[in-house]
């Protein structure tokens, strides 16, 4: 298998991480099917525009695991974003999305690598995550990777309120 190809995002991937954003999203969070009011979300959340206004802002990294192919899966990170709990850190990964066919070779793994590094460039030695309170795989995968779990928020949509699971890795050094 290897080890998974991680690089910062270029401009020109901006389609690319639109439509894995689109796929995992949906695939993730529909699952009984997709209503306008989530259709509506996803395809102005995730637009080729928002990344590329993003990747040129450079305030947030965001990495790309990619294969012979292309583009599989992609992290961002944000460095001004106090854990929900009222803890210390302030460091987020927004997002972790992998396609699923290519869950289990490495790339969340390799992708958290990436952005630890990049923490460890700026002296930071811990980040925290949210996912949603439903998706046990992701849940899985945190907790074997060593996360903590740090609380609940929720992600708002509208006027409607999603409970999510608050994770804490304060040694990311393991990830290394």
């Amino acid at each position: 298998m290897g080890n998974p190809i991680v690089r910062p995002a270029r401009l020109s991937d901006a389609s690319s991480l639109a439509a894995i954003a689109i796929e995992v999203w949906v695939g993730t969070y529909l699952s009984e099917g997709v209503s306008g009011f989530f259709a509506d979300y996803a395809l102005s959340a995730h637009t080729p525009e928002v990344f590329e206004a993003a990747i040129s802002d450079g305030k947030d990294p965001i990495f790309v695991s990619e294969n012979a192919t292309g583009i599989d899966g992609f992290a961002r990170i944000d460095f001004d974003a106090p854990i929900p709990n009222g803890g210390t850190c302030r460091t987020e990964i927004t997002t972790l999305y992998v396609q699923p066919r290519h869950h289990g070779k490495g790339k969340g793994r390799a992708l958290l690598r990436a952005i630890a590094q990049e923490c460890f460039g700026q002296d930071i030695t811990s980040f925290w995550l949210a996912t949603n309170s439903e998706n046990t795989p992701a849940i899985a995968f945190y907790k074997a990777l060593g996360f903590q779990a740090a609380g609940k928020t929720h992600f708002r949509l509208h006027d409607q309120m999603y409970q999510n699971d608050v994770f804490l890795m304060e040694d990311i050094v393991r990830l290394a």
